[in-house]
C-alpha cells in the first residue's frame, strides 16, 4: 500500500514538470518576436500569424492524442509529443527563414497538443475526486513554465533560446519511463453528449477567453514593449507574468469557478486596455500583473466549471473539445489583435479583450440560466 501511493505522488512532480515544459514551448517566442520582425522585415499580422502556426498545430493534434489516451498509450503519446517539440525547436536551431519558422511552430504546437492531453489524462485517472484541485496545480505548473519560456528567450538572438529549449525537452525524455501505470485504471470514453451540456459550453466560453488574453499578451504586445524594453528586459517581463499567472491560477482553485471567470474578463480588458494605451515602461508593468491574475482566474475557473459540469469518466470528447476551444483564443488572440493594431494602432487593443468578455458574460448567463 505504501509503495502503491508512493509511485502515485511521486507521479505528481513529473506531471508538473512536463506541463512547464509545454508552456515554455509556447511562452518562448514572446521576446524574439521583435528580433523575428527585425531580421525578417515582418509587419504585426505577418507576426502574429507566425504566433497563430503554433495554436494551428495543436488543434491539429488534440483529436490524435485523445485517440491515443483512449487507447491507454499515455506514456507513448508523452514521447512521441517530445520528439515532435524537439524536431519544431530545430528549424529555428539550423535556419533563418520565416516559412520554416512556421513550419517548426505549427509542428511544435503539434506536440504541445499531445504533452497537454496527456498530462491532463493522467492527472484525472490518478486522483480521483481531487480533479479540480490537482488540475489547479496543473495550471501552475503551466503558469511556472511561463516563466521559463521566456528566460530562455531572453537569452539572445534566436537560435540559443531554441537550443535550450530543445536541450530541456530532450533532457525531459527519462522521466516519461518514470509514470507507472496504476494498479487501478480509470475507463475514459468518449462521449459526444456531454457536449450539450450547459456547463460545458460555461466552460469553453471561460478558457476560450483567458487564451485569447494569453495570446494578445505574447502575441501582440512584445512588438508595442520593444519601443520601450530591450530583448532582456522583454522577457524579465514576461518571467513575472508567468509568476503572477500561477500564483492566481492556484488562488482561484479556493472559490467558485464561475466567480472567477467573472472576475477575469475584468481584469483582463482593464489591463490589456491600459498596456496598449500608454508607452511608459512603468505603466506596461502594471497592466501586464493585472492581465495576469485575469488569466490565472479564467484558466483555473474555467477548468473548475468543466469538472463541475460534466462526469470524469464521460470528459474524454468534452475535454478535447473544450481544449481546442482555448487554444482557437491563442490563434484568434494574435491574429485579431495583429490587425487591429496595424489598422488603429495599439491603443485600439483594447477592442479585442472587450468583445471577447462580452461574448464570455453572455454565454455565462445562458449557461446559467439553463
Amino acid at each position: 500500500m505504501r509503495a502503491e501511493r508512493f509511485h502515485q505522488w511521486s507521479a505528481y512532480p513529473v506531471l508538473l514538470a512536463f506541463g512547464a515544459l509545454d508552456a515554455a514551448g509556447y511562452s518562448l517566442i514572446a521576446p524574439l518576436l521583435p528580433v523575428i520582425s527585425s531580421q525578417t522585415g515582418s509587419s504585426a499580422a505577418v507576426i502574429g500569424a507566425l504566433v497563430g502556426a503554433f495554436p494551428m498545430g495543436i488543434v491539429v493534434g488534440f483529436p490524435l492524442a485523445g485517440r491515443a489516451v483512449i487507447r491507454g498509450s499515455i506514456r507513448t503519446t508523452l514521447l512521441v509529443s517530445l520528439g515532435l517539440l524537439a524536431a519544431g525547436s530545430l528549424a529555428f536551431v539550423f535556419t533563418s527563414s520565416l516559412p520554416v519558422y512556421f513550419a517548426g511552430r505549427f509542428v511544435m504546437g503539434v506536440g504541445s497538443a499531445g504533452l497537454w492531453i496527456a498530462v491532463t489524462f493522467s492527472t484525472l485517472e490518478r486522483w480521483p475526486g481531487q480533479e479540480y484541485l490537482c488540475m489547479s496545480r496543473i495550471f501552475a505548473a503551466y503558469s511556472v513554465g511561463g516563466l521559463v519560456g521566456p528566460a530562455l528567450g531572453a537569452t539572445g538572438g534566436i537560435r540559443t533560446p531554441f537550443v535550450l529549449y530543445l536541450a530541456l525537452t530532450v533532457a525531459a525524455v527519462p522521466a516519461a519511463f518514470l509514470l507507472r501505470t496504476p494498479n487501478e485504471r480509470r475507463s475514459f470514453s468518449p462521449d459526444r453528449t456531454t457536449l450539450r451540456l450547459s456547463g460545458f459550453w460555461a466552460a469553453s466560453a471561460g478558457v476560450l477567453f483567458a487564451y485569447l488574453a494569453l495570446g494578445l499578451s505574447e502575441g501582440v504586445l512584445p512588438l508595442h514593449f520593444a519601443t520601450g524594453f530591450d530583448q532582456g528586459q522583454l522577457g524579465l517581463l514576461y518571467v513575472v507574468l508567468g509568476l503572477i499567472v500561477a500564483g492566481a491560477a492556484s488562488l482561484a482553485a479556493r472559490y467558485a469557478p464561475v466567480a472567477m471567470v467573472v472576475a477575469s474578463t475584468v481584469f483582463v480588458t482593464l489591463g490589456l486596455g491600459l498596456a496598449g494605451a500608454t508607452a511608459a515602461p512603468i505603466i506596461w508593468m502594471v497592466a501586464m500583473a493585472v492581465v495576469g491574475i485575469g488569466v490565472g482566474f479564467a484558466t483555473t475557473g474555467s477548468t473548475g466549471i468543466l469538472l463541475e459540469g460534466v462526469p470524469t469518466e464521460r470528459i474524454v470528447t468534452a475535454m478535447v473539445v473544450w481544449s481546442e476551444i482555448g487554444i482557437v483564443g491563442y490563434l484568434v488572440g494574435p491574429l485579431a489583435g495583429g490587425l487591429v493594431t496595424q489598422s488603429l494602432g495599439f491603443g485600439m487593443l483594447v477592442i479585442v479583450p472587450l468583445v471577447a468578455a462580452i461574448g464570455t458574460l453572455g454565454v455565462l448567463a445562458v449557461a446559467r440560466s439553463h
